[in-house]
């Protein structure tokens, strides 16, 4: 074979061990694949078809169609009496991609709010329901859906909701989102195109609220709390006309709003002809006593509420909810036809099933236990190893606030202490609020996800250090 075509003859050679009826196609990802990677460079000459046919062992015809394939895809390119040659088009794609969704490297103790326990995942009976629905539903049923959501998810969804979160809900008025980061950027779409500029996020508060309402082209304003919620002065006097909150358990300063101030939040979205977006992410659970419910049962034509199962079933299902004012639905559900025409049928029909036949509020119940478990173990653990933190907010969700007092400190060694532990921590203030002047270190510390022999080993790793020497207090003056 001629020196040109040597190269080619040894990257295709592997091909030719293909079964029978897949060589040609073989052949093909070959050669494809040869000039992806560079290995076939630009510009390089082919041996002819019958030369590299006859240093294959295979048909001519075989080597034809490949040359013919690929010319007509762009990878060659041939020109009439002078051969076939490598064209110029194609380039290599960037290795080796990279998982964001990894663990950060050297972490031991993760301890980053947010993500629930993926192993309490219903498997079985998730299964069950696939079984269920893949046997009975109708094939018209797989065409493209109502944007809105499948009639029967949302019929389910919101006998639910009405029963466990308060709402007043209507079928005709849910629609059924990619979480509610998606409902975030419908509502922040629509509330754009009708001329809104700004949406109001709670400090401290999620920065990704802010980040997926910048998405839509709206500015974002930090709006402060206190103990009870948002304050009434700074609300009326930022000029914006929606804003997003956590009433029920507020993120991440753990309160659960006022009467007084669900009632003032009302108050000023009726007088500024406004909305609010009520993110009830985490609302089913309460370990002390029943959950307070949803702020949109006050007034379903202001409150968009939106929810998911990211923490009740697992974040990758990316299936939520939002129920919709009257006025904004003919919008929203046009909007949501535009970004995707619908979310996927039978994930949406699984669902529906899985809640009708009461595996919802069993998963719910059983996640309730261990959660309460896991942040009694917490609470223990912080006790246990550095006395005398204070944990704030109610007894809720999948995180709480821990104060370390400022004895334990100044928060940049302690922190540090705690990375080099390989203990991974957020503080308070990633999450817009202001250090406080006494030097505390207020942590906002994820439980849900760990077990309780993980917590208690996190909380020791954190006390201790790297070396094993312990974080102790400074002993006080003439002690």
């Amino acid at each position: 074979m001629r020196s040109q075509g040597q190269a080619a003859w040894e990257l295709l050679l592997p091909a030719v061990g293909a079964p029978a009826r897949r060589r040609g196609r073989a052949l093909q990802e070959a050669l494809r694949e040869a000039v992806r990677s560079g290995r076939l460079t630009a510009g390089t000459r082919l041996p002819s078809t019958r030369a590299l046919a006859a240093d294959l062992g295979v048909s001519r015809g075989l080597v034809t169609e490949a040359y013919e394939q690929l010319t007509a895809e762009g990878y060659l390119r041939s020109d009439r009496g002078a051969g076939t040659w490598v064209g110029g088009a194609a380039r290599a794609a960037v290795p080796g991609a990279r998982d964001p969704a990894a663990g950060a490297p050297g972490v031991r103790v993760d301890f980053r709010p947010g993500t629930p326990d993926l192993s309490l995942f219903p498997r079985s009976a998730w299964a069950a329901a696939q079984r269920s629905v893949l046997t009975r539903l109708p094939h018209p049923a797989l065409g493209y859906p109502d944007p809105r959501g499948l009639p029967e998810l949302r019929e389910a969804l919101t006998a639910l909701l009405a029963r466990r979160r308060g709402v007043v809900a209507d079928p005709e008025r849910l629609v059924v989102c990619s979480g509610v980061a998606q409902a975030s950027t419908l509502l922040g779409f629509v509330l754009r195109a009708r001329g809104l500029r700004r949406v109001g996020i709670e400090d401290p508060g999620s920065p990704e609220h802010g980040r997926l309402f910048a998405s839509t082209g709206l500015e974002t304003v930090w709006l402060p709390l206190d103990e009870e919620g948002l304050r009434p002065g700074p609300l009326a006097d930022s000029g914006v006309r929606a804003v997003v909150v956590t009433p029920s358990h507020q993120f991440p300063s753990g309160i659960s709003w006022s009467a007084e101030r669900r009632a003032a939040l009302l108050d000023w979205a009726r007088a500024v002809d406004g909305y609010v977006l009520e993110d009830d992410y985490d609302g089913d659970f309460r370990y002390d006593r029943a959950p307070v419910g949803a702020l949109q049962g006050l007034d379903p034509e202001r409150v968009a509420y939106a929810g998911s199962v990211s923490k009740s079933l697992a974040p990758g299902l990316r299936l939520g909810w939002m129920l919709v004012p009257e006025a904004l639905l003919d919008e929203i559900v046009e909007r949501k036809r535009t970004m995707d025409l619908g979310n996927p049928v039978l994930d949406q029909a699984v669902l529906a099933e899985f809640v009708r036949r009461g595996g919802y509020d069993r998963q719910l119940r059983r996640c309730q236990r261990a959660y309460r478990e896991r942040r009694d173990a917490l609470l223990a653990a912080l006790a246990r190893h550095l006395p005398g933190t204070r944990v704030s907010g109610i007894a809720a969700g999948l995180h709480v606030i821990a104060r370390v007092p400022a004895r334990f400190g100044p928060p940049e060694r302690f922190l540090a202490r705690a990375a080099e532990a390989g203990v991974a921590l957020r503080t308070l203030e990633e999450y817009g609020t202001a250090r406080p002047a006494d030097g505390d270190v207020r942590l906002v510390i994820g439980y849900a996800h760990l077990a309780p022999s993980a917590i208690d080993t996190g909380i020791g790793l954190v006390a201790e250090g790297r070396g094993g020497g312990r974080l102790r207090a400074p002993r006080p003056p003439g002690g």
